[in-house]
């Protein structure tokens, strides 16, 4: 892993992603994104998504515009891209990132159906989330607040819940849930991953708790209280706590 990578700027990763296309007519008549209908990094976004979303032309164009008229979720998405590339071993460097990265894909839908969120467009924000979601076996809530130089590897089975927040550089890796505990309806009743947390496989962090900054959550681990910051927590053991308070039995009407 090379951790002096260089950045790209928005026109190195469009070039490259350019260079790759047309230099693998193959690789492009696959993926359906032909180099000469790609006109700028918003339009390249536009078009991983809408084929993402099974050649979704709204989706492209929705896509397209969100980040043409949003300079800063586009910053958001390329320092993504530079850092999945900076700390993934795959070979290929931007242009595979953005091109063949599903963990990238499905923040770039974030980003997408958070803005519309944020625009009070919320039934459009859920049509793109449960569009793109279905395809890339996600589920993020529009609402949820996800800051840059996200590496989500792999991407498959990432669960986030409506009031989570995540970090600048946090690393998550697949099948990872940022739910409720189902008994707290407060305004923050999800987690909270602070800057540089990194999440393994299969976590499970639940309710109004913080990982703090630079913390590891272990594979398989389920977290239900705050992580200091730098320390590990791991483990799944489960352990009787009292009556269970969460039902949704209709209750019997009283005679």
């Amino acid at each position: 892993m090379d951790h002096s990578l260089h950045c790209s700027s928005q026109s190195e990763i469009l070039n490259s992603v350019i260079e790759r296309l047309t230099s693998n007519p193959k690789v492009a008549d696959i993926i359906g994104i032909q180099a000469s209908n790609i006109s700028s990094l918003a339009k390249l976004f536009g078009l991983i998504l809408g084929r993402v979303g099974q050649d979704n032309d709204g989706i492209t164009n929705i896509t397209d515009k969100l980040y043409s008229q949003h300079p800063e979720i586009l910053e958001h998405s390329i320092r993504d891209i530079n850092e999945t590339a900076r700390r993934n071993f795959e070979p290929g460097g931007v242009a595979a990132t953005l091109l063949f990265s599903r963990g990238i894909h499905a923040i770039l839908a974030h980003r997408v159906a958070h803005q519309l969120w944020l625009d009070d467009d919320k039934n459009l924000a859920l049509a793109i989330k449960s569009t793109l979601g279905r395809a890339l076996s996600t589920d993020i809530h529009p609402a949820a607040q996800i800051d840059s130089g996200i590496w989500l590897d792999h991407g498959l089975g990432f669960v986030v819940g409506e009031t989570s927040v995540i970090e600048n550089d946090v690393s998550i890796w697949h099948n990872v849930t940022l739910g409720s505990t189902l008994t707290d309806s407060e305004a923050t009743r999800h987690p909270r991953i602070k800057r540089g947390a990194v999440i393994g496989a299969g976590a499970t962090i639940l309710g109004d708790i913080t990982i703090g900054e630079g913390a590891t959550v272990a594979s398989g681990a389920i977290v239900l209280n705050d992580v200091p910051a730098s320390r590990v927590a791991a483990g799944t053991k489960a352990t009787i706590k009292g009556t269970a308070s969460v039902s949704f039995v209709p209750k019997k009407e009283e005679n």
